[in-house]
């Protein structure tokens, strides 16, 4: 979001700049219950306090080529910061790419839960600016809200998963894109958006942001995230039999499970439960955080 009086981060000066982000380290002060949190600017950090930031994923930082030749990054990094509540599930970029960047996430599957968090705290940022200010979020009444890309013009809104796709990432990442592209969806890695593709954990994405509704769109996002999974499910069984895909990579498993290995014991059944190879490595099947 961007707020009415303060110029696009390319040519936004450097007293507004600073401008946004006191207005904004006094209008988080009024949230309460889960959107409660704290605000941490960039300048002058506590290097205990950046570092965490780094350990969570938060923290943004200069060097994009891209923002860069936009002007984005001048005078950096005053007037600029992060808040984020008590359980990290929702917070706000102060003067990054844009004036304001709201987020809201988690864990897990519940996306009904992550957008009405998200819808939530939308409206407790524009409440808290209008009553620090009296100004609102800029708003055209064809274009929807205004910020500093143009693809971000409409909602603004980019809803996202994180998803393993080991069986389309055999058939082609090209392929993938191209399918994405008629599903309406963008993918990218989990390293962001100029971060480039590694592994096989994508970041599926709405495409679009103009033209629909943002319940739409996040619809649009988990009807084609579905379509992908039940894909990719598929193309497993083409490229690697029955031999599952282990999600851990990294764990013991990934490591001394191999197809020869899973050939000569899958169907072996210890006598007095039943038990199975199958059964022994679910868990590092199914999860992508074990050891």
């Amino acid at each position: 979001r961007s707020i009415d009086g303060f110029g696009l981060s390319p040519g936004i000066t450097k007293e507004q700049r600073v401008g946004v982000e006191k207005l904004m380290a006094n209008a988080v002060q009024t949230f309460s219950g889960e959107l409660a949190g704290k605000y941490y600017p960039l300048a002058g950090m506590q290097e205990s306090i950046r570092q965490q930031l780094v350990d969570d994923h938060f923290l943004f930082v200069s060097g994009d080529r891209n923002l860069t030749v936009a002007g984005m990054e001048r005078d950096w990094p005053e007037g600029r910061g992060i808040f984020h509540n008590e359980k990290k599930t929702f917070l706000i970029w102060v003067n990054e790419e844009d004036q304001l960047r709201i987020i809201s996430m988690q864990m897990g599957g519940d996306v009904r839960g992550v957008f009405e968090r998200l819808a939530k705290g939308i409206k407790a940022v524009g409440d808290s600016v209008k009553q620090e200010s009296g100004k609102d979020f800029c708003l055209d009444a064809k274009y929807g809200y205004i910020h500093s890309c143009p693809t971000n013009l409409g909602t603004g809104m980019r809803a996202s998963v994180h998803v393993d796709l080991p069986g389309w990432t055999q058939h082609g990442v090209a392929k993938l894109q191209a399918r994405c592209e008629e599903l309406h969806l963008q993918p990218r890695g989990t390293r962001g958006e100029s971060g480039g593709q590694t592994g096989f954990t994508y970041d599926i994405s709405n495409k679009h942001r103009l033209g629909y509704s943002e319940v739409e769109l996040v619809q649009k996002m988990i009807d084609g995230v579905n379509t992908l999974w039940k894909e990719d499910k598929e193309f497993q069984k083409k490229y690697f039999g029955d031999f599952p895909f282990i999600a851990s990579q990294h764990s013991l498993v990934a490591k001394h499970v191999t197809k020869e290995k899973w050939d000569a014991l899958k169907n072996i059944k210890t006598k007095t439960s039943g038990f199975t190879l199958a059964k022994a490595i679910a868990c590092a099947v199914q999860f992508n955080n074990q050891h």
